[in-house]
């Protein structure tokens, strides 16, 4: 089915190089084309339907996005590892590649939760993207800080927003790390405790981008 045939909300299938994958699409209200294009995506063991990315997509509809959340080919075919990044990029591009020619010329913000954010953050140069939401960032393996991943941040080429836990086993990244880092005190990796914390983090960021207004950073 085409894409620009989908009405909100419904679940679109897509092929790519490594298997195929869900996007589900959500356009705003508004009357008009949209202010932004948010592509969305989880983690390595988890789904489109995470508080945190439920509280982004809720904050990037309210200022005219029209807004994606992709379930990737590992997920889709039940796999918790996403496997080789190479690969899991590779699909990740073919995706924002068919939902960037359905909204041509809208700015590009991607992003995710966990794993999801390192591909967002590893792609948007490639991608066009102006911006990432990086969610629970995971910037080492639990009890191996000497394996950090803040190079993915700093070499993303766009201003990164990271919204993380204080209580995350997988790490806060620094402050140098990110045009912007929001810690939110209580919250693990889940960051399910207060998901409207979440998009409040999210909201100015998207404000901004969608009223043309890139951040500096």
């Amino acid at each position: 089915m085409p894409i620009e045939e989908a009405p909100r909300g419904r679940v679109i299938p897509l092929t790519t190089a490594h298997g195929p994958a869900e996007v589900t699409v959500e356009e705003p209200d508004a009357a008009g084309g949209p202010a932004l294009l948010v592509v969305l995506t989880h983690g390595s063991n988890g789904g489109v339907e995470a508080p945190d990315l439920l509280a982004v997509r809720d904050a990037a509809l309210a200022r005219g996005a029209v807004v994606a959340r992709v379930m990737q080919p590992f997920r889709l075919a039940g796999r918790r590892a996403p496997g080789p990044a190479a690969r899991q990029d590779e699909a990740w591009l073919e995706i924002v590649a068919v939902l960037r020619g359905r909204w041509p010329g809208v700015p590009l913000v991607q992003g995710g939760r966990s794993n999801g954010a390192r591909v967002a953050c590893r792609t948007a140069g490639e991608a066009g993207a102006v911006g990432v939401v990086a969610l629970a960032f995971p910037l080492h393996p639990p009890g191996r800080p000497e394996r950090s991943r803040a190079g993915e941040l700093r070499g993303a080429g766009v201003p990164v927003l990271v919204v993380n836990g204080d209580r995350d086993p997988f790490g806060v990244p620094d402050a140098a790390d990110a045009a912007e880092v929001v810690v939110l005190a209580g919250e693990r990796h889940e960051l399910a405790r207060d998901p409207a914390a979440v998009g409040a983090a999210a909201a100015p960021w998207l404000e901004r981008w969608a009223a043309g207004r890139p951040l500096v950073g």
